[in-house]
């Protein structure tokens, strides 16, 4: 039988310390996820490529043993294409100066982007362009790649100078349509 407390407070309407300390740990959880979100949102902004800069490109996030995966469906012959599989991107990172590396580019006296080519592509269109250093872009899906072998994909300074230089990151084209 209910209190008479319990009966003015109404039906399912206990006004006890049970139902505050609910309200309080709802009120805390909700405050904590809110904190927990707003913190999680926070990054650093990408970096602007720009003049005499070191960098490298990437695909997928590595600059080397990088893989494109590509949707080649059916009997697939040595000259096959298809296009690029949903989710993948390229990007640059910029690199401390001077980069002895290989794979290395210079964005020279005027860059203030890269141009990505996906070694000969079949389709043409448009190049893919990179304008700051850590901003993944995804690659087009209108490419046309090679179902397997190998490639290279090139980041190439934009507008380019006398001291500009490409950053070229071999890939391996791997069909996932078998």
């Amino acid at each position: 039988m209910r209190s008479k407390r319990q009966q003015a407070a109404g039906p399912g309407r206990s006004r006890g310390p049970r139902r505050y300390a609910a309200v309080a740990a709802l009120a805390l959880a909700a405050a904590t996820a809110s904190t927990a979100s707003a913190t999680a949102d926070i990054s650093p902004a990408p970096t602007p490529i720009g003049p005499n800069q070191a960098f490298t490109g990437q695909v997928n996030g590595v600059s080397t043993g990088a893989v494109i995966k590509v949707a080649c469906f059916g009997p697939v012959t040595a000259d096959e294409t298809g296009h690029p599989v949903a989710g993948q991107s390229v990007s640059a990172a910029l690199l401390p100066p001077p980069s002895g590396s290989v794979r290395g580019g210079w964005t020279g006296d005027a860059a203030t982007r890269l141009l990505v080519e996906f070694g000969s592509p079949v389709s043409i269109g448009t190049i893919t362009q990179l304008t700051a250093y850590g901003l993944p872009v995804a690659i087009p899906a209108w490419l046309e790649l090679p179902c397997s072998g190998a490639g290279k994909v090139v980041f190439a300074p934009s507008p380019t100078s006398a001291t500009a230089r490409s950053s070229t990151i071999p890939v391996t084209y791997q069909n996932v349509g078998l």
